[in-house]
């Protein structure tokens, strides 16, 4: 793909995304439809996907985004359904869609079906998260379909290797297959883990936050490939680079939480950034892919009618085999049930919605343009992995709001439940604060000669802001967003906000007069803008 169409491509995806966020769509899809008319549009270049640059450059960093903003304690209690659905229902579905596309295309091996089995396997759930985020799914099935992310890709692509190696003649026994898949987590996990103690050893000694977040970005790449280029017994083996990722994300996901503030909040606007331009691109690509795969379609058979009837029913496949499977698990017995003994069964409305989350993506197709030459049918693995991905962006994508408001699955007693935890934190803190502000001040006064009246002065000061700041923030709490709008607090915060662009206007004033050098300007300037941060909680982030 050439530099100039891929800027092209990425500046086109950037604006498609910035008009769905001004209008609450759900920028994936609106990015997968425009893209999928422009190549259609005489002049539009063919792009083809580099399924070493998707693997290499786009996965890793977004899987370690989302990893560092998982929650490993959730993470942790949602650990059944997440292997259930990230492991074992890949297999299930890899064996089902390859058996099917057999039963269809008898003239095909079945090792060539398990591989397009394996290549439509994992979902991609980055919109079916930003969907759930914008419509409040509860934590729980947030955190499973995120989780659930983290995982899957890793259980395709081994799966996906292990089928490659059939076809080409140089795959062993089931048990062989079994093997490699467990020394592939091993050492994937093993890999993260200790790159995650290393880098977060180095990022505490560093005390520096432009440097540990620059050791940060580095993270993902590099275990990835250390992971993936691994080979500890024979060629066959090595560790599996997305869970080394993963493990890395979440270890230091978790060690972030003792960072410095301003390691966390850089740290927090380059992954947002990061996860909005790879978003867009995989996005854009897909829906360009559409010109190579009807070429694809010609060269693979006469009938394209029967082709693509073909690949409509793999379509359909694909997305039945999650349903009575959601369901199906959830119903076992306790000691094999998908959510554990400890919770109680979801209810049909919430299964009903995980269901219905099998949204494939980038990783698919990557997976299926890295076919090699030559592989007994790899002009139809292309073509029915498009029809999956795009088929079930669209078709689940679009639906998925409409399911979600039907069935009122929301977080309604979580609400409840944050308001009453964010209280307990927010008292916690202000008392924290009071009796550290009682043991601080003899301390300041042997320090400071200032008269016993100017230190009962500083201590009432002191306790007012931290009192009213925990008033205002109580007070916030549970208000509704017209009434939080409508508030005292809110009007405090308009206010300064117009004192601090009246004093952000003086100091631009005084730089046009050549009074200030803009070295200093943009001292002050930062110091503005830190203050001005500090009086909003919110950053948003996804292309969702």
């Amino acid at each position: 793909m050439e530099l100039l169409t891929l800027m092209g491509v990425l500046a086109v995806a950037l604006g498609l995304t910035a008009l769905a966020r001004r209008y609450a769509l759900p920028a994936p899809l609106l990015i997968v439809v425009v893209a999928l008319a422009a190549s259609f549009v005489p002049g539009v270049p063919a792009v083809e996907l580099d399924p070493e640059l998707i693997l290499t450059l786009v996965l890793p960093p977004l899987l370690y985004s989302t990893a560092l903003d998982s929650s490993f304690a959730q993470f942790r209690a949602a650990s059944r359904a997440i292997v259930a659905l990230g492991v074992v229902l890949v297999v299930v579905t890899a064996l089902v869609v390859g058996l099917v596309v057999h039963l269809l295309l008898p003239e095909l091996p079945m090792a060539s079906a398990l591989v397009l089995g394996a290549v439509v396997a994992p979902p991609d759930a980055v919109t079916a998260v930003a969907i759930g985020r914008r419509l409040g799914l509860p934590r729980r099935l947030m955190a499973v379909l995120t989780g659930e992310s983290l995982v899957n890709d890793a259980a395709a692509l081994t799966l996906y290797k292990i089928a490659l190696a059939a076809v080409l003649g140089a795959a062993g026994s089931i048990g062989h297959g079994f093997l490699i898949f467990l020394v592939a987590a091993v050492l994937g996990i093993g890999v993260g883990l200790l790159a995650g103690v290393l880098v977060g050893y180095i990022r505490r000694k560093l005390d520096d936050p432009l440097m540990e977040s620059v050791f940060g970005i580095i993270v993902p790449f590099a275990v990835y490939v250390i992971a993936e280029h691994l080979h500890p017994f024979s060629p066959d083996f090595s560790g599996s680079g997305v869970l080394a990722v993963v493990a890395a994300g979440l270890y230091l996901g978790n060690q972030s939480l003792h960072a410095g503030p301003a390691t966390r909040m850089q740290d927090s606007s380059i992954w947002a950034s990061l996860d909005v331009l790879l978003e867009t691109l995989v996005f854009a690509l897909m829906g360009l892919q559409l010109p190579l795969v009807l070429q694809n379609m010609d060269a693979a058979a006469p009938d394209n009618n029967t082709l693509l009837v073909e690949a409509l029913v793999v379509l359909a496949v694909t997305i039945a085999v999650r349903i009575p499977y959601v369901f199906l698990t959830s119903a076992l017995p306790q000691a094999v049930r998908l959510f554990g003994r400890e919770r109680a069964a979801p209810s049909w409305r919430y299964l009903t919605v995980l269901s219905w989350t099998g949204m494939r993506g980038v990783v698919t197709l990557a997976a299926a343009t890295g076919v090699p030459l030559g592989t007994p049918g790899r002009d139809e693995i292309q073509l029915f992995a498009f029809v999956v991905a795009v088929g079930t962006l669209l078709l689940q994508g679009t639906t998925l709001p409409v399911l979600i408001r039907r069935l009122g699955v929301t977080n309604d007693a979580e609400a409840a439940r944050d308001e009453k935890e964010e209280k307990h934190a927010r008292e916690a803190a202000m008392h924290a604060a009071m009796r550290r502000l009682d043991e601080l001040m003899p301390e300041i006064l042997s320090k400071v000669d200032i008269s016993e009246e100017r230190a009962d002065r500083l201590l009432v000061r002191l306790r007012g802001l931290v009192e009213s700041r925990y008033q205002g923030a109580i007070a916030a709490i549970s208000l509704s967003a017209e009434e939080r709008e409508a508030s005292p607090h809110a009007a405090f915060v308009r206010a300064r906000r117009e004192l601090l662009l009246a004093q952000r206007e003086a100091v631009l004033a005084c730089r046009e007069a050549g009074e200030l050098d803009d070295e200093v300007l943009r001292k002050v300037l930062r110091e503005l803008d830190l203050e001005e941060l500090a009086l909003s909680n919110t950053l948003t982030s996804r292309v969702g």
